[in-house]
């Protein structure tokens, strides 16, 4: 089965856990949309049906992944020193060809 990558789901499991416990304190009976949307695509993402296998699902990937998750951001400046990395930033044009 596919699985996203660790640190995409460490993320989606991170919010889930932490948005079901605001909830949970707050005394909210019916889960909200975002929480209902997480549990979805944690359902998804791990090929089970209900939240409590997509958790224990989850949790028993990240523990074994290879590497522990990592935020990654990768950003591009016009100015950047090497034109391959100028070059990257710019947008590509597109062929046009006449109608």
């Amino acid at each position: 089965m596919l699985m996203p990558l660790p640190t995409t789901l460490h993320r989606l499991v991170e919010e889930y856990e932490t948005l079901l416990a605001e909830e949970t304190l707050a005394g909210v009976t019916v889960p909200g949309a975002r929480l209902r949307d997480l549990a979805y695509t944690l359902c998804v993402s791990t090929g089970t049906r209900e939240i409590a296998d997509a958790l224990t699902r989850a949790h028993a990937y990240l523990a074994t992944a290879d590497a522990p998750p990592v935020h990654v951001r990768r950003t591009v400046t016009a100015g950047a020193a090497d034109p391959a990395l100028r070059a990257a930033a710019l947008p590509r044009e597109t062929e046009r060809t006449p109608l």
